[in-house]
């Protein structure tokens, strides 16, 4: 299987989901699209991963590589490969699918839980995920469900946590790819985001000892990431 994934930013990458690829024996290619990165033909690829990242999908001005970006997503999906975005990700696939994205009532930043719908029974790639976990989340923003897209999951503090469009298109606005590496460099780099919030957890909080969440996390990666090869690795 040939991966791609298109990273905003030096300090987020694929995380848990390259863990995954590379016990599973699949290559991995990025763009990196800070630097003005090339981007690939469609055919190079088989899946396209869309990570996330502090900027806004609507900041063209201060990020000109937005526009080519949304217009390789919809050329991806035209094309008919599998695709998966993350939090920023999520919500430049579900513009693309003519959606609007706008600021989330509440921020939402740190281990929060999630709830599936009963829709997510009915995924091959969701229902597998326990009906409600703990995952984490950093986003101001949240995405509208896309036109025709099903409604996957929920929390307290944003009600379109996840979609799933044709199956094969899947947008995450909670991270299942976080590893404690990942954490400290969010901390570094997105720190003054942590202002008080009702769903903003204090840096501390968040680099408090979560070894067994992580771990989880980590199993919650694998059991989606494995739903969606069985159901469409093949195409």
């Amino acid at each position: 299987m040939r991966i791609h994934y298109l990273r905003h930013v030096p300090f987020e990458g694929l995380g848990n989901i390259e863990n995954w690829a590379l016990s599973k024996g699949h290559q991995i290619s990025d763009t990196q699209l800070y630097n003005n990165d090339p981007l690939p033909e469609p055919e190079e690829f088989d899946w396209l991963i869309v990570m996330g990242g502090p900027m806004n999908i609507y900041e063209e001005d201060r990020f000109p590589w937005l526009a080519r970006e949304k217009t390789f997503i919809e050329d991806a999906i035209d094309a008919g490969r599998i695709v998966l975005g993350v939090c920023l990700g999520a919500q430049l696939i579900a513009s693309v699918l003519g959606a609007k994205i706008h600021t989330n009532q509440y921020p939402e930043i740190g281990w929060l839980d999630v709830r599936l719908t009963d829709a997510a029974s009915r995924s091959r790639a969701f229902s597998r995920l326990p009906e409600r976990f703990t995952a984490f989340h950093w986003h101001g923003d949240t995405f509208d469900l896309p036109p025709g897209a099903t409604w996957i999951a929920e929390s307290n503090a944003c009600r379109n946590q996840a979609f799933e469009y044709e199956g094969r298109i899947i947008g995450l606005q909670f991270h299942l790819d976080t590893t404690l590496e990942s954490i400290r460099r969010l901390v570094e780099y997105c720190g003054d985001e942590l202002v008080p919030g009702e769903y903003v957890q204090s840096e501390r909080e968040l680099l408090a000892d979560h070894r067994e969440r992580l771990v989880d996390l980590r199993g919650y990666s694998e059991i989606l990431l494995d739903g969606i090869e069985d159901e469409y690795g093949g195409l």
